[in-house]
């Protein structure tokens, strides 16, 4: 991992893989299967957090810790913890009562490997470790700023953040959003913990709240940009590549920034999207080049 978080001459693919195999290390130590009756549980957890996955969450952790100098374990644990709670709300997202999905990260999902009540606390197991890990001394030795990682990670996942979003998600099969709305229901479906994952790094760099405004404008674009992208992929992607079943939105009614803009204005208003985050970063140097190759990834992605 020590070009990740020591280097700015780091290539976008190489650091996608490093924190891959740095978060599933994390994983693979965190989620030891008991010899105990709970066996099936930690098995549930480890299907759904190791291996595949695009880890776009802890990349840009560790991309905007970098900017700082935090150090590589801290910055690890709080990616991990912010990974936690995004493949949680997948666990969830994909249940019968919501999403109702047979594949997830081209494998099956895991009430489909497992049962429904085992996914069900996998996912509550996975909300709960990602405190666990922000809580510990390892996280931070400063405990005001585990405090800020906790709260901060609480607000990007609860009513006001990803579960609110989620919610609206819901009812969208059954009203009729105008763009307005639509980009609230992504900003915080998708987005909030997009911008919690830049707002970790910097918090762990101890970098002032007036000193984020251009990280946040960077993740609040980036964040549209990801889901307009997501979009189009559910239209125009490949199945296989994606790992999960396509056109779901459109065979519920949904309506998203494609139904709303049309094909190639959506496009339009992704590039300008990324144009503007990155745009953000004016006052980062070189070392700011990870966060402008992830900005530019949004638009060439496949899955």
């Amino acid at each position: 991992m020590a070009s990740v978080t020591t280097t700015t001459a780091v290539t976008l693919a190489d650091a996608t893989r490093e924190v891959g195999v740095e978060i599933d290390r994390q994983f693979d130590r965190l989620l030891t299967v008991p010899d105990d009756p709970r066996a099936d549980l930690y098995r549930a957890m480890r299907h759904a957090a190791i291996g595949g996955g695009k880890r776009l969450r802890p990349l840009l952790t560790f991309a905007t810790a970098n900017l700082f100098g935090v150090d590589r374990s801290c910055t690890a644990r709080a990616a991990t913890a912010i990974e936690c709670i995004h493949v949680y709300s997948l666990v969830h997202d994909d249940l019968p009562a919501m999403d109702d999905d047979d594949l997830r990260r081209g494998k099956p999902t895991v009430h489909k490997a497992f049962d429904e009540a085992t996914a069900i606390l996998a996912g509550d197991c996975l909300h709960a470790l990602a405190f666990e890990l922000l809580t510990h001394p390892d996280t931070h030795p400063d405990p005001f700023v585990r405090c800020e990682l906790v709260a901060d990670l609480a607000r990007a996942s609860g009513p006001s953040g990803m579960a609110g979003g989620q919610m609206m998600d819901l009812r969208a099969a059954s009203a009729s959003f105008d763009i307005a709305t639509v980009t609230r229901l992504q900003a915080m479906k998708t987005g909030a913990l997009i911008s919690c994952a830049v707002e970790a790094g910097a918090i762990l760099g101890r970098l002032p709240v007036e000193g984020r405004t251009s990280l946040r404008g960077y993740a609040r674009d980036l964040g549209l940009a990801f889901q307009i992208a997501d979009d189009i992929l559910d239209v125009e992607g490949d199945e296989a590549a994606v790992g999960k079943a396509l056109h779901k939105d459109a065979d519920a009614g949904k309506e998203t920034f494609l139904s709303l803009l049309g094909l190639e204005r959506a496009k339009e208003q992704a590039a300008m999207l990324v144009e503007q985050a990155i745009a953000h970063l004016h006052a980062f140097g070189a070392e700011a080049d990870l966060l402008r190759q992830i900005a530019r990834f949004v638009l060439e992605r496949d899955r």
